[in-house]
């Protein structure tokens, strides 16, 4: 009896220190003998939890290590483990002609960096906030994204513009934009935005081995969320393709669009009206260019209702770009109202706090929308 318990504490200290299936290895035999024996099975290893922002370390580090050619540069990257802390240990690792502090000048850093993607490296270029791209904006779009077609094919520019998008907290209206329009707009550039770690860290390693320049749109507010993260995805061959939206939850009544911080909005207005009998289906986007508008439509030519939802102004923004796509495609067909956005307010962010969450999306203005695109 005592060896029989000395081994079910084994058992169950090997499954809690070494899931099977991944570093633990197989079993000893006469832990095998006894799990056949007494009809004893191990658990499949759980998803840890991970913060975006650690999803985001993990990625870059990957990435240097994988490939000499990835470098990361900006603003307080290196020796102050970045304004975000998203480089943290990075510079120490690799060193100083890997992880690169720059000067207060966005157009010279980023130039740097289009530069040297044009010469064969591959470089992440951090902006503090991708409201200070402005200073940049003539090197990622006539520098970055028009190169390749200039060039007819024969000058890539393999770059990543990372950084916090959008609005975060009392920080006013110059640094509260999101600019998932903006690049959106652009040929020549891939747009991402990803919500839970999972995404940001399959979208930055993606977006690192892409050979076209990629606009990543990351939010403050979401770095110290924690998300699960499956095995897959601890995996450091973990890729997201750029141009796949995820449904994060199926449902039957209406479909409901959104990208990074909203999503989770989405998700939380979604369990509020189950509870209501109306079934959402949350769709994340996770790539703003390519878009893709074969999973919206596929999911309203079953819902016959739509909603979009963003952070940004609503002239010429996502949601606008969505329900053009739909009116224009063959899922219009099947809709059985008109289709309902949901956005921010038409005006520079407030410094107010009160204000500022009267111009950003809440749940309760998706539940409202949800209602008026189902006439309820």
């Amino acid at each position: 009896m005592a060896a029989a318990a000395a081994a079910l504490r084994h058992l169950a200290t090997g499954a809690r220190l070494a899931p099977r299936g991944r570093a633990g290895g197989p079993l000893p035999p006469y832990l095998q003998q006894l799990q056949q024996r007494r009809g004893f099975r191990v658990s499949a290893p759980a998803a840890i939890q991970v913060t975006v922002r650690d999803a985001l370390n993990q990625a870059l580090d990957e990435e240097l290590e994988r490939d000499e050619r990835v470098f990361l540069l900006g603003e307080e990257v290196a020796q102050y483990d970045g304004a975000y802390k998203i480089s943290r240990g990075l510079w120490k690792k690799y060193g100083d002609k890997r992880v690169i502090d720059t000067p207060i000048s966005e157009m010279g850093f980023a130039g740097i960096a289009v530069g040297a993607a044009m010469a064969g490296l591959r470089p992440v270029c951090e902006f503090m906030t991708f409201n200070f791209s402005m200073q940049a904006i003539d090197q990622v779009i006539n520098s970055a994204a028009k190169t390749c077609y200039m060039s007819a094919g024969s000058i890539a520019v393999p770059i990543v513009f990372r950084g916090p998008n959008g609005a975060a907290a009392g920080v006013a209206a110059q640094h509260s934009q999101c600019f998932a329009a903006w690049y959106g707009h652009c040929p020549g550039l891939k747009v991402v935005s990803p919500w839970s770690a999972e995404d940001a860290k399959g979208l930055l390693k993606a977006s690192i081995r892409d050979d076209n320049p990629v606009v990543m749109l990351e939010n403050e507010l979401l770095y110290g969320v924690p998300f699960e993260m499956s095995e897959q995805a601890q995996s450091k061959e973990f890729l997201i393709p750029i141009g796949k939206a995820k449904v994060e939850r199926q449902g039957t009544h209406v479909t409901v669009v959104s990208h990074s911080r909203p999503v989770g909005h989405c998700m939380e207005a979604a369990t509020v009206l189950a509870k209501e009998g109306v079934e959402c289906e949350v769709i994340n986007l996770r790539s703003i260019r390519p878009m893709d508008i074969e999973t919206v439509e596929a999911s309203v030519v079953k819902t016959n209702h739509l909603v979009t939802v963003e952070g940004g102004w609503p002239q010429f923004g996502v949601g606008a770009e969505i329900c053009a796509r739909i009116m224009e495609g063959p899922a219009f067909n099947y809709l059985d109202a008109p289709a309902v956005r949901v956005t921010g307010a038409d005006v520079p962010m407030p410094y107010a706090k009160i204000l500022e969450d009267n111009c950003l999306p809440q749940v309760k203005d998706i539940v409202f929308a949800v209602k008026k695109a189902l006439n309820i």
